[in-house]
């Protein structure tokens, strides 16, 4: 999940706009002869370091494997943006743990939501059972991950602003841990020892590795192990196993379930500990349950609520699961929000709120009248998001003043949320598909910021950034992912 590349754009395309790549002028981008050396040397760097996925036609097999999609150079990132980035992952792990635990904020802010879509009700629906049951497990593990896009005002500016936060199964830590060797190869066999020497190491993996680590061993059971919930189908399994063997490597036993297996071999002893096979759970660490299609019939439903009942240590639990929907976002970027949850801690506050976006409620009365009139008038600049997860759900240009001309005079429209439309930097690169010729695109580029923390009881004891994921699509596409074959993974070149 969470490997696609939002188009929440609008690109400006003007050449004094338009970054390229480290030391690449634009003559050497055209030399073809060249780039055709250089994309046969990185293809088989890639293969080399692992960065792999299973194919279009058969995603159930690791037997027949490809490069990941990536692109062919590091593609250029205000040194800045990216620091800022980094340094307000903590501010925002704080946040999200702290809205989990507000039930009165989350029940408000998700009522007229739950009225009208049924997924968001079903979770909300677990959240409130194991409210009213008692929460069995005070240790909470969050892996987020943040997502931005490099804004370009009128006055040329560039500003870092948010494209979302992730709550759930954020995906492709392991995947870009290893694209920086792949560029540092790329530079050095160009001759560009230099600037290879440049490319920045990512070690979200191990970060992440560190913070599911901890929580199995705040567990207190030597003998539990770490359930990954898996999809049935997942050609990114290689991205996981960087984590599990990760914790292989750590003495700690991994098991992979789907949701069916639960229901079917799972259950909780008088203790309210989880057991899955025979094995003990201590820590379930969703890859899968973001999306109506993970909850095919009320057996998968009843599954996510066994594991919310149990003692197992729940990454995320429910209440961070809700966090992270589009409604929640917009009700933080409301004035004096955000404030409220931090108020010991004003500067992580005006840190958070700098990067925001506009984000509007279109739910029925004056306040989503106006918005959604203003959208009508001019698509363009904004997006219409529902609260669904991994890719190819926002709606753009045409097609918002489309759907909202539909669900304006209805609840139907408490489904959705506006943004306003991001005006990107653009940069310069080859995308590198498995089976399609590459070419020289114009691109924008997305900076991802993994965060993990742990809360026992109402206390943070670890608060961590843990590296970062930069994805990059051509400005050819509205939206999709790397999954999808529509952006690729990349590695941030600072300037």
């Amino acid at each position: 999940m969470h490997g696609r590349l939002p188009s929440l754009v609008l690109p400006r395309k003007s050449e004094s706009e338009v970054l390229l790549p480290p030391v690449a002028e634009d003559e050497v981008l055209h030399n073809n002869s060249l780039i055709q050396q250089l994309i046969v040397a990185a293809k088989d760097a890639a293969l080399l370091h692992g960065v792999l996925m299973r194919t279009k036609e058969e995603p159930s097999s690791s037997e027949a494997t490809s490069y990941a999609p990536f692109s062919l150079f590091p593609s250029p990132v205000p040194k800045k943006l990216f620091t800022q980035a980094c340094e307000v992952q903590q501010d925002f792990n704080m946040l999200v743990d702290r809205i989990s635990q507000d039930s009165e904020f989350l029940t408000k802010a998700l009522a007229s939501t739950v009225e009208v879509d049924d997924f968001t009700a079903g979770l909300f629906s677990i959240y409130k059972e194991v409210l009213k049951e008692g929460i069995a497990q005070p240790i909470t593990l969050g892996i987020n991950r943040s997502d931005y896009m490099f804004d370009r005002g009128l006055d040329h500016n560039v500003s870092l602003k948010q494209i979302e936060i992730n709550t759930i199964a954020a995906s492709y830590a392991g995947l870009a841990e290893r694209v920086p060797d792949i560029h540092r190869h790329v530079l050095n066999f160009w001759g560009k020892s230099d600037e290879a020497a440049k490319v920045l190491s990512n070690p979200a993996v191990k970060g992440i590795a560190e913070g599911i680590a901890k929580a199995w061993q705040l567990y207190g059971s030597p003998s539990a192990v770490v359930l990954f919930l898996v999809e049935k189908v997942s050609r990114n399994i290689f991205d996981q196993r960087c984590l599990e063997m990760e914790l292989w490597n750590k003495n700690i036993r991994v098991i992979r379930r789907q949701t069916v297996d639960i229901h079917e071999r799972g259950s909780l002893d008088d203790e309210k500990k989880l057991f899955v096979d025979g094995y003990e759970i201590a820590v379930a660490y969703f890859r899968t349950g973001y999306s109506p299609e993970d909850y095919q019939n009320e057996n998968c439903w009843q599954a996510r609520l066994l594991i919310e009942r149990s003692k197992a240590i729940k990454c995320p639990d429910i209440a961070t699961h809700l966090v992270g929907t589009k409604k929640v976002q917009q009700e933080l970027a409301r004035s004096g929000v955000v404030e409220k949850y931090l108020t010991e801690c004003p500067k992580s506050a005006q840190r958070i709120r700098a990067t925001f976006v506009g984000l509007y409620s279109i739910d029925e009365g004056p306040e989503g009248d106006e918005i959604i009139t203003k959208a009508l008038e001019d698509p363009e600049s904004f997006v219409l998001k529902p609260q669904r997860e991994g890719g190819g759900n926002n709606i753009f240009g045409e097609e918002v003043r489309q759907l909202l001309g539909t669900i304006k005079d209805g609840p139907k429209r408490s489904a959705y949320i506006l943004m306003d439309r991001i005006k990107p930097q653009i940069v310069k690169n080859y995308l590198l598909y498995p089976g399609t010729p590459s070419k020289l695109s114009d691109c924008v580029v997305e900076l991802g910021v993994f965060g993990v923390y742990i809360r026992k009881c109402r206390k943070l004891i670890m608060n961590e950034s843990a590296g970062h994921l930069l994805r990059t699509k051509s400005t050819e596409f509205a939206d999709g992912g790397v999954s999808a074959g529509v952006a690729v993974l990349d590695t941030p070149y600072l300037i």
